[in-house]
């Protein structure tokens, strides 16, 4: 990310990013859980328990503790209360983004590298990046429209763009699928998702890739 954005821009965009998955979580239900999501290897409930312990490992790099791989890790929630963990989870992380020292901060962020630390403006990236997706993929499992505000999709298309389309992306704990070219209106959604290895068209009844 360019080092003229602003804390304020930064956090701003992140913080409306989360609050927006907020409200598509807020439409699930405990029965949603066991919904088919483009993440073939998730079902909803597997998908909102990692976005909820995302949220929480990001928290633990910005006070210095992402190399604890524990917070890091997958853990079962009550199917009835995940929901409400993933609301409480969004509140910690927009706490982070809303410190202004954070931006001094270097992030240890194990599931893109375990050797290189992170200035705080690419950390944020990233998570925005995830979570505009994520939302998406929790959209389409619920069968609901998701529209980010464009210049969170211009954001994440800059983020997107930098992240190589190499052999990493065929490792079983990828964050991303291989890209699927050729799917998509350049400069749209449907470009970061085809480029994270997404169908921008994906349904549950015709299933795509992982992202």
């Amino acid at each position: 990310m360019a080092a003229s954005i602003t804390h304020e821009a930064i956090a701003d965009q992140n913080i409306r990013a989360v609050r927006a998955s907020v409200r598509v979580v807020a439409l699930m239900s405990d029965v949603d859980l066991a919904r088919a999501t483009p993440c073939a290897r998730w079902k909803l409930g597997d998908l909102l328990a990692h976005m909820t312990v995302q949220h929480d490992g990001f928290a633990a790099a910005a006070a210095g503790d992402g190399a604890d791989l524990e917070r890091w890790q997958p853990r079962r929630f009550d199917p009835e209360t995940l929901v409400a963990e993933y609301v409480l989870a969004a509140g910690r992380i927009i706490d982070v983004f809303s410190d202004p020292a954070v931006l001094d901060r270097q992030f240890f962020l194990p599931q893109i590298s375990t050797r290189a630390m992170f200035p705080a403006r690419q950390a944020f990236g990233l998570h925005l990046l995830e979570y505009l997706v994520h939302s998406w993929d929790v959209a389409r499992a619920l069968g609901i429209v998701y529209e980010p505000e464009p210049d969170l999709v211009n954001r994440a298309l800059v983020i997107a763009r930098a992240v190589p389309d190499d052999d990493r992306r065929l490792r079983h704990d990828r964050a991303f699928g291989p890209a699927v070219p050729g799917l998509a209106l350049p400069g749209s959604l449907d470009e970061i998702l085809a480029w994270l290895g997404r169908y921008p068209g994906w349904t549950a009844a015709a299933p795509g890739r992982i992202g």
